[in-house]
């Protein structure tokens, strides 16, 4: 998780929401991404969809078997989808999303997909709650 924090940390030096993930398989990080948004003038440049596409990449496959995603901040319904037909085994998050997450809407996720809190709630609340306060002066 502290490798998925690092990238939420890039995103937020960018002007980016900073939230990062990484998915890893074998104990391999295979890919690493944060938001890319405002940059790429995407709405759906999360780093889940970045990190996924970096990862079916890496593997040349569409699913994500035997991989476990580390994310800084619950995924979203459109993250979650995703997430759902890579049918990705784990996935880990920080921090939980009150507003946007998808649990507050449904359970989204692959019913083989195994869902972790992880570590570094209080560092990626902080980081995220940094950014808001400094973009909604």
């Amino acid at each position: 998780m502290g490798e998925a924090l690092k990238e939420a940390q890039k995103a937020y030096e960018i002007g980016e929401v900073p939230v990062g993930a990484i998915i890893v398989v074998k104990n391999k990080i295979i890919a690493r991404a944060h938001n890319l948004t405002q940059r790429l003038n995407d709405v759906t440049a999360h780093a889940e969809m970045q990190a996924v596409t970096s990862a079916s990449n890496y593997l040349n496959g569409k699913y994500l078997k035997d991989c476990s995603i580390y994310i800084t901040l619950e995924p979203c319904v459109m993250c979650a989808g995703a997430l759902f037909w890579s049918k990705i085994d784990r996935i880990i998050y920080s921090a939980c999303d009150l507003k946007r997450g998808y649990s507050q809407v449904a359970n989204l996720l692959h019913p083989k997909t195994k869902v972790e809190r992880g570590e570094f709630e209080k560092e990626s609340s902080d980081l995220l709650k940094k950014f808001f306060k400094n973009t909604r002066k």
